[in-house]
């Protein structure tokens, strides 16, 4: 008795608090539930068909439909043609093709945006990768993303080039590039060849036969100028089944300007540097029946001392000698002009005595650094002109030697 009436009513009003601590937060749930619902019912009450047809919009599939040709995971692909990406429902906004290096392939979507093609070929035995994005009429986009393999090309062919990457040559120096096959599709692997020049001026290419392809710009190059040569050769198809393998950039520089001008029935050179004539040299060209060829020539190569036999340009046996001094090419057929250790001194200036070169009086070894034949020597470079006029012989074939200068620039681009 003693504190259980106390301690029971305790009990019960501990009982009562806790049912209505209980309570409260019931009360306030219901409250934020009503609340909510009513700010819900707001937002439907006002516009709530509105409010589902904009969610429609926002998940709805794109209706462009992506299209890539090959398909994912092709391999043995042509390098050529084959690549195609399309769109239906909607239009292309962005196609990629890179290779493993990242290396782009450039290429155009159309003005419909219903299709994109590659503006290149694409090398041989690479893996690319492709990424297409199109864009339909609400503007919902749809992405595609494939890979693919390019053929291995069996049989190959080069181009072998002429100048050399960073030299210096003269301002004749054209661009000749000889393929190691026959080329039966000569569009295509011109396309693949760019050739740009700083300061910038037009460049065009002229095919000799279908193995030699060769560039320059209508007149001489400016004394100064840089040439960048890009050849993209890898997967073109020059031939049916025959593929370039090669690409590579070549840059060289035109040096100072010189032109050097023989006439055959003076007997004597002029040779002019940047406009000046620096020297007047005695010469002695073709004999009567053995003219030289008229002309403008390119020096294409240079040897201090080399061998000249006659056999080998269709003299027979008329001439062999195991050491001309200071010789430049200037033909494939076998003008020199060239060191004369062996005729008198006043041969040159007065008489034509040679087999069709142009030569200058030398010293046997080319040892002598005063005579006219050093001196021309150490003064050229590749690439350096050397016009024939007044000649008995007919002008020089264009394709024979560096010498494409023959043709008018009409002639040049048909």
């Amino acid at each position: 008795m003693n504190g259980q009436p106390i301690s029971g009513a305790s009990a019960g009003a501990g009982r009562i608090r806790r049912r209505r601590g209980a309570a409260l937060p019931a009360l306030v749930l219901g409250a934020v539930l009503l609340l909510v619902t009513a700010c819900g019912g707001g937002d439907d009450a006002g516009d709530g068909k509105g409010k589902k047809d904009s969610g429609k919009v926002a998940n709805a599939a794109s209706q462009a439909v992506v299209t890539i040709a090959p398909k994912d995971g092709a391999s043995s692909v042509a390098t050529s043609g084959a690549l195609r990406v399309s769109a239906a429902k909607g239009k292309l906004t962005m196609v990629t093709v890179q290779d493993d290096k990242g290396v782009a392939v450039e290429g155009k979507i159309s003005a419909d945006g219903a299709s994109w093609q590659p503006q290149q070929h694409l090398a041989g035995s690479t893996k690319y990768k492709v990424h297409a994005v199109a864009k339909d009429a609400d503007g919902r986009e749809s992405a595609k993303d494939t890979s693919f393999t390019t053929l291995v090309p069996q049989n190959t062919f080069i181009g072998q080039y002429t100048p050399e990457d960073g030299s210096t040559v003269g301002v004749g120096m054209p661009v000749s590039i000889n393929f190691t096959r026959g080329i039966t599709d000569p569009a295509a692997v011109e396309k693949a060849i760019k050739v740009t020049a700083e300061p910038s001026v037009p460049i065009e290419g002229h095919w000799f036969g279908n193995d030699r392809l060769d560039f320059r710009p209508e007149k001489y190059w400016a004394a100064g100028t840089k040439v960048t040569v890009k050849l993209n050769l890898d997967g073109v198809e020059g031939r049916p089944g025959v593929y370039g393998k090669q690409t590579k950039t070549v840059k060289f520089t035109i040096g100072r300007s010189q032109v050097s001008t023989v006439d055959a029935k003076a007997h004597r050179m002029k040779v002019v540097r940047d406009g000046k004539l620096v020297k007047d040299i005695p010469i002695t060209a073709g004999a009567p029946s053995t003219t030289t060829y008229n002309g403008q020539m390119v020096i294409s190569e240079k040897y201090e001392v080399t061998r000249m036999n006659g056999a080998t340009v269709g003299f027979g046996g008329e001439y062999d000698i195991k050491d001309v001094p200071h010789a430049m090419r200037l033909s494939n057929s076998g003008t020199f002009v060239h060191g004369n250790y062996w005729a008198s001194s006043d041969t040159f200036g007065s008489a034509n005595v040679s087999h069709g070169c142009v030569g200058l009086r030398d010293a046997r070894g080319a040892g002598d650094s005063g005579t006219p034949a050093a001196w021309f020597y150490d003064s050229s470079i590749l690439g350096d002109v050397v016009i024939v006029q007044n000649s008995k012989d007919k002008q020089i074939s264009p394709e024979n030697g560096l010498n494409g200068w023959n043709l008018s620039w009409s002639e040049w681009i048909k």
